[in-house]
């Protein structure tokens, strides 16, 4: 079965070498948008501006849970050849999947609506766009990219949106003074100041989105390697670790240095920060003009690329329901994707509060993550699905522990969202 623009298999057995690792560098890249969306900025920047460095170790402990998840769900997609929507559809008993797979379906859209009013409060930041118009304006170019461009070419615009958010961060971090003792404390020391619990909360439950887990086990495939050979899955098996690490690595750092930013400039001057444009606003006369466009250019990336993720991934689960992996040309991605974007475009026309929107789109993932978190870990844990690749008892054990973490947050975020 063909994924996404991958050319006939090569059926010779490749040996891999110490360069050959950086052909595998991408797909995990892809993921991390999701974990520096616009959401997350949110979260971040209130954590530093009221509580300092001391939250920057949820940033660490976020990233280990969503390494040891998004590395299973990799494994998944290299073995079976299948995404998590192809996986559950074959493997998982009907009245299980189908609920599961529409309930993901509607998550999407909820995720696209994040990801789109990201990247119109960007435009509206830079240009005094409305957030009508802005909306569509990103919404018109994530369609462009998606529908007349190929796998390859949307994985390198990706990865040069990240690249460019991490520069801007970079530079933003140079204009201020970190206090790097408090900040490495900050990251391997646990804090629980009075009044965090929400924020930390927010920050860990935002990390493991569920059409992160759907998209990483597709894109996972874009690499080529011959799937009937044992020697080529095991090198690719083992070259995924290292992109996943790597693209984890660049979400903790680029995460952790709005934290930083947080800490440095609000924090230290007694300022709360609940909202993106106020951050953008305040920044400019702590740091200068400067510091508040590259700050909200940097956002605009963000909204377009975890825009451009949030599509595919419904579009791989959509075309997961029936049977079919994901591919632009095919009718199952073009619904998926039309659907999740083109409804939560539609919404936005009718939002009364944008910050409103905000909080009910993360609700509903809060209730949808845990059925994809749980039909993850038991399809990797099946010999049925995973053969000898299948969880060990240690590992088995781990995720499910991870997975309740990850459902208890989102559950205690569920409830505090409704008092």
């Amino acid at each position: 079965m063909h994924r996404i623009k991958i050319t006939k298999e090569k059926h010779h057995e490749r040996n891999l070498n110490n360069i050959d690792v950086f052909k595998y560098i991408g797909p995990g890249l892809l993921v991390t948008v999701g974990f520096i969306d616009p959401g997350n900025w949110a979260s971040n920047f209130a954590a530093g501006s009221e509580f300092g460095y001391t939250l920057l170790w949820v940033i660490t402990l976020s990233t280990i849970m969503l390494i040891i998840l998004q590395h299973n769900v990799a494994h998944l997609g290299i073995v079976t050849g299948l995404c998590l929507s192809e996986a559950a559809t074959k493997y998982a008993p009907k009245w299980i999947s189908k609920p599961i797979l529409a309930s993901a379906v509607l998550a999407s859209i909820s995720t696209s609506l994040a990801e789109i009013l990201g990247g119109a409060i960007a435009l509206q930041m830079l240009f005094g766009i409305p957030i009508i118009w802005g909306s569509i304006l990103t919404v018109a170019f994530v369609l462009i990219l998606l529908f007349t461009n190929s796998y390859k070419k949307i994985e390198r615009y990706i990865i040069g949106f990240v690249s460019i958010i991490g520069l801007s961060f970079i530079y933003e971090i140079f204009l201020v003074k970190i206090d790097w003792p408090a900040a490495a404390q900050g990251w391997v020391v646990p804090s629980f100041p009075e009044g965090s619990m929400l924020i930390i909360m927010s920050v860990l439950g935002a990390v493991v989105m569920p059409h992160n887990l759907f998209l990483h086990s597709e894109v996972i495939q874009s690499k080529e390697y011959n799937k009937k050979d044992e020697k080529a899955k095991e090198d690719r098996l083992k070259y995924e670790f290292t992109d996943t690490l790597f693209s984890m690595i660049v979400g903790w750092a680029i995460n952790s240095a709005m934290i930083l930013l947080a800490a440095a400039t609000f924090h230290k001057n007694g300022i709360h920060v609940d909202e993106l444009e106020q951050a953008k606003v305040l920044l400019e006369p702590l740091l200068g003009n400067s510091a508040g466009v590259v700050f909200a250019f940097a956002l605009l990336m963000a909204g377009l690329s975890s825009t451009l993720t949030s599509g595919m991934a419904a579009g791989s689960i959509f075309s997961g329901i029936y049977n079919k992996p994901y591919d632009i040309k095919n009718i199952y991605s073009q619904v998926g994707i039309s659907i999740s974007i083109g409804i939560a475009l539609i919404i936005i026309f009718f939002l009364p509060n944008t910050f409103q929107g905000l909080i009910v789109s993360q609700m509903i993932l809060s209730i949808q993550l845990p059925f994809t978190v749980f039909l993850q870990v038991g399809l990797t844990s099946s010999k049925k699905v995973m053969g000898k690749y299948s969880n060990g008892k240690v590992l088995t054990i781990t995720l499910y522990s991870i997975a309740v973490i990850v459902t208890a947050l989102n559950l205690m975020l569920l409830i505090s969202a409704f008092k």
